[in-house]
């Protein structure tokens, strides 16, 4: 048989066409789900394998969780291997093999052609709750993995399309929400999507003629990434940056320290002098920290790239076990996630010196919160992480301001929030307020975006509220001449006058009725000198509420009549001169 000879222009239409793929994957995942995390705030990923694991294309939703799919799907495919047959649906959360965090569950279905096995859709998202010792799945008080979480290696839960009642019945029987069960259901339908339409795509253009394109695209997908990492000067380059409390020893510090190597066409990411895991729940995952390697490195190049196998072939990312980015069996781990940013900020200072021009500010640190309870207008347990408050600007880049209250966790600009009236429906509280918050961004010729307050009152008795995150101690950093941004915390001000402050991995019980929630999440960091930002464009700040008229002056040296706000050019130059 002769080799089938190669279309270019049929390469980018099946490029495309399964990018369409796994966005209808999505969109089917946010309808069909009931979770606010999974319908409202997208906390999934949707995605194609072929039949080795290999990606073919995402959807990412949530950037963290966009390349933690892949490595599972290869090894489910080499553990199941003689044993996977049409209409099977795997679950996987378990982080020993592969997992990046065990609140997110992923569904595997694998697509067969007559009996060939092709290829395999899947979904994974943030789950409500998984089980362990706490609702909702964060302890910041565990050790051991097995205080976290039910741990779901690889397992069937439908075999040639029949569902394994026991084993179904085994895993929801130790998971606390029934709505887990029908957000599982979801992932399900969501690849059932994927299967047909790849079905679809293939029956068109026949398997064979499928395959050598599928080839063709991972490799010119391979070379438009090596051609980015050629814009890089070969060299070795490092970055640090701080984990601040591991939750068990206050004051505690940790080091992530990155090596990035790059030699012609690529570039290793050596992680080997990162301090070594915690004992507590501040710890990640190789596939966790790998994603957040992978999703930092992304911002710095050629968006327009197919995010598919070739893209990740000119990348090494070394994470030896048993350092804090990658912990070794049985450690507690469901932080790992959180520990993107301040990985992300150790590759942006690693990188800036080199290519400044594609390198962002300090981005805001994450300080999240979960409430979880019972609410007496249902009579109803509730789970709920409030995304409102968790996350604040993003950093300045060198020709553009930082995006202001990036709303979702981990590098994830323009995730939404949650809608204000659904908060107030799926919980017992009452939301207070919701805005940006005057000169939380890092100033600079390019300012970072806002951060936001955030306030609720507490409703139902008994609620219990876990924080989790960091950025209470080091705000978000400042680039060539821009300044760094506002800290977070939030405060717990209580019905008989006294205030806790939560720590940035603690868990408050019996927070009683009436209490009021108040949350600041900063901005992000400036770039460039602010003395360089247009004066008129700070006017308008400062009319707009975004700057102060004190910063105004003193930092950005714009001085303006306190009354009309008229920009007095005079005194302007005479300040920044």
């Amino acid at each position: 048989m002769s080799p089938v000879k190669i279309d270019k222009v049929l390469v980018s239409i099946i490029g495309r066409a399964l990018k369409a793929i796994t966005d209808e994957m999505s969109l089917t995942m946010e309808k069909t789900t009931r979770s606010p995390i999974l319908c409202e705030a997208k906390d999934f990923v949707t995605g194609l394998y072929d039949a080795k694991g290999r990606m073919l294309e995402q959807t990412e939703n949530l950037p963290i969780l966009s390349f933690s799919l892949s490595p599972v799907c290869a090894h489910i495919a080499e553990k199941f291997a003689g044993n996977i047959y049409p209409g099977d649906v795997f679950f996987h959360n378990d982080v020993f093999s592969l997992g990046n965090q065990n609140n997110d569950v992923a569904a595997f279905k694998p697509i067969f052609v007559d009996d060939q096995l092709i290829g395999w859709s899947a979904c994974k998202g943030h789950m409500a709750d998984i089980g362990g010792a706490v609702r909702g799945g964060y302890n910041p008080n565990a050790t051991e993995v097995w205080q976290e979480a039910l741990r779901i290696p690889a397992v069937k839960v439908y075999e040639r399309g029949k569902l394994r009642k026991d084993v179904w019945d085994l895993i929801f029987a130790n998971i606390r929400l029934d709505i887990v069960q029908e957000d599982m259901r979801a992932e399900i339908g969501s690849c059932t999507v994927g299967e047909r339409r790849l079905l679809d795509l293939i029956d068109k253009y026949g398997l064979e003629r499928f395959e050598a394109h599928k080839e063709y695209l991972f490799e010119s997908t391979r070379k438009m990434m090596q051609a980015e990492i050629r814009e890089i000067p070969n060299g070795t380059y490092r970055g640090e940056s701080t984990v601040y409390f591991d939750g068990k020893n206050p004051g505690s510090k940790y080091q992530i320290r990155v090596a990035i190597t790059v030699e012609d066409e690529a570039i290793t990411f050596d992680y080997s002098d990162t301090d070594a895991q915690t004992n507590g729940f501040v710890n990640g995952t190789y596939t966790s920290s790998a994603s957040a390697t992978v999703l930092t490195f992304l911002q710095m190049v050629n968006p327009d790239i197919p995010h598919n196998h070739g893209m990740v072939q000119p990348l090494k990312i070394v994470i030896p076990e048993g350092t804090l980015l990658n912990a070794s069996y049985p450690a507690a781990t469901t932080f790992g996630n959180h520990l993107c940013p301040p990985n992300a900020d150790a590759i942006i200072r690693a990188l800036a010196p080199v290519i400044p021009e594609r390198v962002t500010a300090g981005w805001n640190q994450l300080l999240c919160s979960l409430s979880t309870g019972h609410d007496p207008r249902k009579d109803d347990t509730y789970v709920d992480i409030f995304f409102l408050g968790l996350k604040g600007g993003s950093g300045a880049t060198s020709d553009c301001d930082g995006y202001d209250h990036i709303g979702m966790i981990d590098a994830s600009g323009g995730v939404l929030d949650q809608d204000y009236e659904m908060f107030e429906q799926t919980t017992p509280h009452l939301l207070i307020k919701h805005e940006y918050i005057t000169d939380s961004a890092g100033a600079g010729k390019f300012r970072g975006g806002l951060g936001v307050e955030s306030r609720y009152r507490v409703g139902g008795e008994g609620t219990q509220i876990v924080t989790f995150g960091d950025g209470d101690v080091e705000p978000a950093f400042g680039l060539n001449g821009g300044q760094g941004s506002t800290l977070n915390f939030i405060d717990l001000n209580k019905p008989d006058g006294s205030t806790y402050r939560p720590t940035s991995k603690d868990l408050v019980q019996n927070v009683p009725a009436g209490t009021l929630y108040v949350q600041e999440a900063g901005g992000g960091g400036g770039y460039g000198s602010p003395k360089l930002r247009p004066a008129e464009l700070v006017r308008q700040e400062v009319r707009n509420g975004i700057i102060s008229q004190k910063a105004a002056r003193e930092i950005y040296g714009v001085a303006l009549d306190a009354d009309s706000l008229e920009l007095d050019q005079d005194e302007t130059q005479r300040l920044r001169s």
